[in-house]
């Protein structure tokens, strides 16, 4: 990542051209319960209306809260929720710290590093690089072939942990009881991103987890604090490298530079024996190299994570914030430790942010009282709402939704959890446009596909893997403004083949944790004639009510868009797909088990499989 990371493109909303209607249903919404299109305008004012008067059915409820706040429905979800009540369930979901969740605990007991610090990781898994150093000080001796070997396997180890944060990643999703709290943590960690990839970020991004599942449905200042303070964000945004300038004043004298002492010892060293013009350059250059003032935390502080891009500040407020937040860095640099403030790098100089005066004088607080500030702005609480309206209600979100979700963050001081109430008790959440009218992202297809299906958990990093292929590594997206909230991101021509034909993967038990047959519905369904099996499956996993394009598609075991592109095999096309930006490398170990082509999975007479694997393709289930 450079000084200045490259700005962002903003979305726009679009359709495709042309394409089979089962195609389009992805873009917009369809008949069969697929929600309708209704002129926009200001939604009244008032408090939200009895369940008896939302726009959705009590069934479409049922269905709506479970694909939005939660990853989709288990087996038994929907007459759960249904005996509960919608409301009642809604309300237990906002106070996950009173649910049980036993399951995921155990669970998660069997990740070896999910609680490591990033000292034990570093420790027990450094990067190539320094196992390199190590064995050269060491002096074994020329490099063999064995030790190449040693070096590679290295490297795989030293991504073990991020494999492992991904795979919990996916299994709390599938798993949790809590499941609305994944669904912030999600948010969260997406809103304030982090790339793995960049240098040893992976090394603190169990910690980084740990903080955002602390705050995620908390206060919003705090969760800010802490991850402002967090050792990933410090190092991916370069904040721990940040020093005040040259002739700025400092709260202490600083002492010579570790470089500079460093150069200095090698030239009483080598002058002595007339070191060469290139040994003396590069002792020079040594002295020379200074660190300053990093504005890409304060960037991305302003324009992501509080006020937006729209938010009011120029650039000086960036270069003023980023010299509030001097001094704020890592107790061991590179080597990690946790978040400590040094004094003697951090500008001590008056600043002006927003037109705020900040007199000067000041160390620490000063960066906390920016924070305040930011948190508090009422850009911010604008442009948080939005983005919560924005992943709970629909791409575009009603204004009037959006003002009211703004002044409730307000007036909370930036309480997360009324502000979430406030938007999904709402008429808007449960209008009719707002039914169906999201499209799933990868991580939550994979999820929402294991939870229908009842899959058992798996703590291999293979389903994590299969979240990368479709297109959305978990910690995988290198620049800071994380990955998109609206739907034509995740649709184009190679995205929705490998969808359908992922669906067709998973219904022929060739992903982790499925077993068809071990569906609650199968033996029911198995011994029925295919028009039947299809109205179960619809019932089962499409919430009852689909477009005649989607029945035909069932009906006929025939999908006119795979058909045409020659019904790829879909781990074939998973499995070809450029993987490089995924954290970590599937191994043939971690591969899903071939057991031939799709096209009729497991040979199944009834072709039940077939019609299963045909609905996880279909519209109705891609979006949420």
């Amino acid at each position: 990542m450079g000084q200045e990371p490259t700005r962002r493109t903003r979305w726009r909303t679009g359709t495709m051209a042309g394409g089979v209607a089962f195609t389009v249903c992805l873009f917009a919404a369809c008949a069969g319960g697929m929600g309708r299109r209704r002129a926009s305008g200001p939604a009244a004012e008032t408090a939200p209306p009895p369940s008896a008067l939302r726009e959705q059915t009590a069934d479409q409820q049922v269905q709506h809260v479970l694909n939005r706040l939660a990853f989709g429905a288990r087996p038994h979800d929907v007459d759960a929720v249904r005996r509960l009540g919608v409301d009642a369930w809604i309300a237990r979901q906002l106070q996950p710290e009173r649910l049980a969740d036993h399951a995921t605990d155990s669970l998660l007991r069997q990740y070896r590093t999910l609680a490591f610090s990033a000292d034990r990781l570093l420790a027990e898994f450094p990067p190539p690089a320094v196992a390199l150093a190590a064995a050269a000080r060491r002096g074994d001796g020329p490099m063999t072939a064995v030790d190449s070997q040693r070096l590679r396997q290295q490297a795989r180890r030293s991504v073990q942990a991020l494999g492992e944060l991904a795979s919990s990643r996916v299994a709390r999703a599938v798993l949790s009881e809590r499941q609305l709290e994944e669904v912030l943590v999600d948010f969260w960690e997406n809103h304030f991103n982090v790339f793995a990839g960049k240098d040893r970020t992976r090394y603190f991004l169990n910690d980084f987890d740990h903080t955002v599942r602390q705050h995620a449905m908390g206060d919003f200042r705090a969760l800010l604090g802490a991850v402002a303070k967090s050792p990933a964000m410090l190092y991916y945004l370069d904040n721990w490298q940040s020093v005040a300038d040259s002739g700025r004043p400092v709260m202490t004298p600083i002492p010579p530079p570790r470089a500079a002492r460093r150069a200095q010892a090698v030239r009483r060293a080598v002058q002595p024996r007339g070191a060469s013009p290139e040994q003396m350059a590069r002792v020079e250059a040594l002295q020379r190299r200074r660190r300053g003032l990093n504005e890409n935390y304060a960037r991305e502080l302003m324009e992501l994570h509080t006020l937006g891009v729209d938010g009011g500040y120029t650039q000086q407020d960036v270069v003023e914030v980023a010299r509030t937040l001097t001094g704020w860095t890592l107790e061991r640099g590179a080597q990690g430790g946790g978040f400590v403030f040094r004094p003697q790098a951090h500008d001590a100089g008056a600043k002006t942010i927003l037109g705020v005066r900040f007199p000067a004088g000041r160390g620490q607080e000063e960066g906390e009282a920016v924070l305040d500030l930011l948190a508090y702005h009422p850009r911010t609480a604008e442009f948080i709402a939005r983005k919560l309206a924005q992943r709970f209600v629909s791409d575009s979100p009603p204004p009037a939704l959006v003002a009211r979700a703004a002044e409730r963050f307000r007036l909370s001081r930036g309480n997360i959890r009324e502000t979430v109430r406030t938007i999904v008790t709402s008429p808007e959440f449960f209008s009719a446009d707002a039914y169906r009218a999201k499209v799933k992202s990868p991580f939550e297809l994979v999820v929402s596909t294991l939870r229908a299906l009842n899959a058992a958990p798996d703590v291999t990093a293979r389903t994590a893997q299969l979240v990368s292929r479709l297109g959305q590594p978990l910690f995988g997206h290198q620049a800071p403004n994380g990955y998109p909230e609206t739907g034509e991101a995740w649709m184009n021509t190679g995205a929705i083949l490998n969808r359908i034909n992922f669906g067709l993967t998973v219904a022929g038990d060739r992903v982790p944790g499925v077993r068809l047959a071990r569906w609650p519905l199968y033996d029911s369904l198995r011994t029925l004639d295919r028009p039947a099996q299809v109205d179960g499956v619809i019932r089962a996993l499409l919430g009852g009510a689909v477009s005649s394009d989607t029945r035909e598609v069932l009906i006929t075991g025939r999908n006119p868009f795979l058909a045409a592109r020659g019904g790829a095999d879909a781990l074939t096309a998973l499995d070809d797909a450029d993987s490089t930006d995924a954290p970590e490398p599937m191994t043939p170990a971690m591969r899903p088990q071939r057991r031939g082509r799709v096209a009729d999975p497991a040979g199944a007479s009834t072709g039940l499989a077939h019609i299963v694997g045909l609905a996880l393709g279909a519209p109705e289930f891609q979006r949420r």
